[in-house]
């Protein structure tokens, strides 16, 4: 499937497109923008169309298994059966309001996203400046900017005075970029010095902007598109439609088959049908609903001590589910901040002179401070020896800032600015020291930090400085600064790794940058793509390549979305970690996408999960409760199918020997309300250690393998029962399905305790709920047939000799329960492989 949205940064450029003079003079006249007005539309991020209610709740009853629920509910009216048929209909109602809730939270996204622009803006209209609502920009506009503006549009820098904005929404990078005009010719939204982008913020300095792209024709907007898209459906819920599709297809086949063998024996048609219907009935996981709902609703609530809150309950499971996790650097894998790491002297020894004399420069200096400033000054030395004396702000022409001081009686001016400026003006420095500094700069940008060079000229006398003062310059060291690696982030990728989740860096950052922390932090990685060498794939090469590639550089939001959509096609579950805006789409997209409190909002609103720590960590957490959920889920699963298949297969033969219906539609019904009910106690299980070891995903072919043994073998032993009955102990009618009642509820109700467990059940012990609620069906069933009451159910006496039968056969079975249920669950070749891989 190709990636369906177009991201309109990476792939215009437009800040490659240089405006002509004439256009930006004046900006543009009224008639010439209410005219651009009315063809391209306001400026705004068009809100997807939400769908009605009738229209969700239609979506949700078109599942095949809430088709199946309703197909029982209408059996069990038609029968009379008014119980069974009120309990079907409020799970139906239960889970399909559920639903259409969690899908009316997901849609807030796109509204956060309009959130994010400006509300009003300054533009040029007919030569004079003008305050104008954001949605009245149009391409070709003249826009001004000042420091706390939000960008309202996508354009080119025209000119700027010290501009610094922060892009840590669309590109992840906590560094203010400086924008000044260009031509950058630069190939991705990071590296544009020359453009500016939508919902992007003004930290310093003043611009002025060409609006090139306005509404959905901006970045944000394609990732609005992205995110207002509906993608495949998340693994928990493809895994129940299959469920539901398995179910149909044996209760299809199960019920045509008892129905020639009713018309066969010229057996009464309404009799045939009533009972045909039933066993529909009997085949029905009806509480499946209630269960899934329940379980992932205790998950959530565990998983929320654990700090992460979820949104979407379903997430739970995909989150157990994930064996590969994409995740950005910032924030998750660094502290996103900058800290001053160290101050260097030209040779490269650590020195206090320097750090000491960047924090003068630091401290004193005019103008709008920035994350390095403060960096340098929370690691700073006391300065309360220096007093300042004048100083010349930074801006961007220079890209330094001096100041000059005093200490002592010693006037210094101190220039603190880009290595490659303040070097240019030192004349200490002869070819090959100036080599060697340049060569220190060099290998520490390789290692993913940014350097401040500091130099020093004595002025004795000076009271004020000019430009033209910088110069003569002793080059004093390095400032060397760093947004530093978590410490808890290794051991916790080790952690997910040991989990069987592989982690994947998906950043916005440079290849060094992201080769660097990889390597500094010791996590296993292989392989590194840049958003250049993805564009030019096609999706089947993509598709290769992430199974080859751990590791992700200069990637835009269209990219991370298509590196998780290849992942997908690869049969992967994948689970997305971001917090900014350009997140937002992949956080949509993937099975378990995740977020933090302190994300944006349009990426908290896309996200399944969100975590109150910031921290892998809690995302391994999260995957040992999402695991132990889809487990407590998988045990009534495979019970409720292969119970349900057994004992209505065994029905089916015997309507084809037994010259009587072997249980009346009551007691079909009674059986199959007692088994569900004493499942309500799953999930409060407890689960193996093995159940977390390794992600476990939906299966319908181990579905189908356990069915296909525990289910022929639970109908070995009700034919060995009716054989017995019929031909050894001539049983009369109501001995027979009183006896095959009590056996089938004995064999259904204590093989919970087999099979809910590889290991044995003497070693795994189950939770006390479960105890309870499995121990009191039993008893209700045994009450129900040997109470006063059992005349109304259709039940007779049984004499000693048949209740020594029907307890020695539970036994059996059990026995031969415990001694097949290896296989049973054995899994597939593949499936190991796949895991162990």
């Amino acid at each position: 499937m190709p990636h369906h949205s177009v991201d309109p940064v990476e792939n215009h450029a437009f800040w490659r497109v240089l405006p002509s003079a004439s256009s930006t003079d004046e900006g543009l006249t009224a008639a010439e923008a209410a005219l651009r007005l009315a063809t391209d539309g306001p400026n705004r991020i068009e809100e997807p169309a939400a769908r009605g209610l009738v229209v969700r709740v239609l979506r949700r009853l078109a599942d095949p298994l809430v088709l199946i629920l309703i197909a029982a509910a209408a059996v069990s009216g038609a029968t009379g059966d008014t119980a069974s048929l009120v309990i079907i209909l409020v799970i139906v109602a239960f889970s399909v309001g559920l639903d259409v809730v969690q899908e009316h939270g997901a849609e807030r996204a796109a509204e956060a996203l309009r959130r994010s622009i400006a509300l009003r803006v300054t533009v040029l209209r007919d030569g004079r400046p003008v305050q104008l609502p954001a949605e009245q920009v149009v391409r070709g506009d003249v826009c001004r900017l000042a420091p706390g503006n939000l960008v309202p549009a996508d354009g080119i820098v025209l000119a700027s005075r010290g501009a610094r904005v922060d892009e840590s929404i669309l590109t992840g990078e906590p560094w203010p970029a400086e924008k000044r005009p260009g031509p950058s010719n630069a190939e991705s939204l990071a590296d544009a010095f020359d453009a500016l982008f939508a919902g992007t913020a003004m930290v310093s300095g003043e611009a002025t902007m060409l609006v090139a792209a306005t509404g959905r024709a901006t970045c944000l907007g394609g990732i609005s598109a992205d995110l207002a898209h509906d993608e495949p459906p998340p693994a928990f819920e493809r895994g129940l439609r299959r469920l539901g599709l398995l179910i149909v297809r044996l209760t299809l086949a199960l019920v045509l088959l008892v129905l020639l063998a009713q018309f066969l024996h010229h057996r009464p048609a309404l009799d045939a049908l009533m009972f045909a219907a039933a066993l529909a009935v009997g085949l029905t996981p009806e509480l499946l609903p209630m269960v899934t709902t329940v379980t992932l609703t205790r998950g959530a609530v565990r998983m929320a001590r654990r700090k992460v809150i979820v949104k979407r309950l379903a997430a739970i499971h995909d989150l157990g589910a994930m064996d590969v996790l994409c995740t950005d650097k910032t924030g998750t894998l660094t502290a996103a901040r900058i800290a001053l790491t160290a101050t260097l002297a030209p040779d490269g020894a650590e020195s206090a002179a320097v750090r000491e004399l960047a924090a003068v420069n630091s401290h004193y200096a005019s103008g709008v401070g920035n994350p390095l400033d403060e960096a340098i000054l929370a690691a700073a030395p006391d300065l309360s020896g220096w007093t300042r004396v004048a100083d010349l702000p930074f801006d961007f022409e220079r890209r330094r800032s001096a100041v000059l001081a005093e200490r002592d009686g010693e006037r210094l001016l101190i220039v603190k600015g880009a290595p490659e400026d303040v070097l240019a003006l030192c004349t200490d420095l002869d070819d090959a020291a100036r080599a060697r500094a340049t060569a220190l700069v060099e290998a520490h940008a390789a290692a993913g930090e940014r350097l401040l060079a500091v130099a020093t000229r004595v002025m004795p006398g000076v009271t004020a400085v000019s430009h033209a003062d910088e110069a003569g310059l002793a080059l004093a060291g390095f400032a060397c600064f760093l947004d530093p690696p978590k410490p808890s982030a290794a051991a916790a990728i080790a952690r997910l790794h040991g989990l069987g989740v592989r982690v994947k860096i998906v950043s916005g950052d440079a290849a060094p940058v992201v080769s660097h922390l990889v390597a500094s932090l010791g996590i296993p990685a292989q392989g590194l793509l840049t958003g250049a060498e993805i564009e030019r794939m096609n999706d089947r090469t993509l598709r290769a390549a992430v199974a080859r590639h751990d590791l992700y550089a200069r990637v835009s939001p269209d990219q991370k979305l298509r590196v998780i959509h290849a992942l997908s096609r690869a049969g992967h579950t994948v689970g997305f970690m971001g917090d900014g805006i350009n997140d937002a789409p992949a956080i949509h997209a993937a099975d378990a996408g995740l977020s933090v409190d302190t994300a944006t909002d349009v990426a908290r609103a896309a996200a399944d999960l969100i975590l109150l720590d910031n921290d892998l960590g809690v995302v391994a957490d999260g995957v040992e409760e999402g695991r132990r959920t889809y487990a407590n889920i998988m045990k009534y699963v495979r019970m409720g199918t292969s119970s349900n298949f057994g004992n209505m297969l065994s029905m089916a033969v015997a309507s084809l020997v037994v010259p009587f219906l072997p249980m009346t539609g009551v007691q079909i019904l009674l059986n199959n309300l007692l088994y569900d009910l004493s499942q309500t106690g799953i999930p409060f299980d407890a689960v193996d250690a093995e159940d977390l070891a390794a992600p476990r995903n939906w299966s319908i072919a181990a579905i189908e393998r356990f069915t296909a043994v525990m289910g022929p073998l639970s109908s070995l032993f009700d034919l060995a029962t009716f054989a017995l009955l019929l031909l050894v102990f001539h049983a009369g009618v109501g001995e027979f399905r009183t006896a095959w009642f009590v056996e089938s509820m004995l064999t259904q109700l204590l093989v919970i305790f087999v099979i809910r467990t590889r290991g044995r059940p003497w070693r795994s012990r189950a939770n006390r709920t479960l105890v309870a609620t499995c121990l009191g069906a039993l008893a209700a069933a045994l009450l129900a047939a040997f109470g006063p009451w059992r005349a109304l159910f259709g039940f007779a006496p049984l004499p000693g000799h048949l209740l020594g039968l029907v307890a020695l056969l539970a036994a059996a079975y059990l026995l031969l329960a415990e001694l097949l249920k290896r296989l049973a669950m054995r899994e597939n070749t593949l499936a190991r492989r796949r895991r162990a891989a």
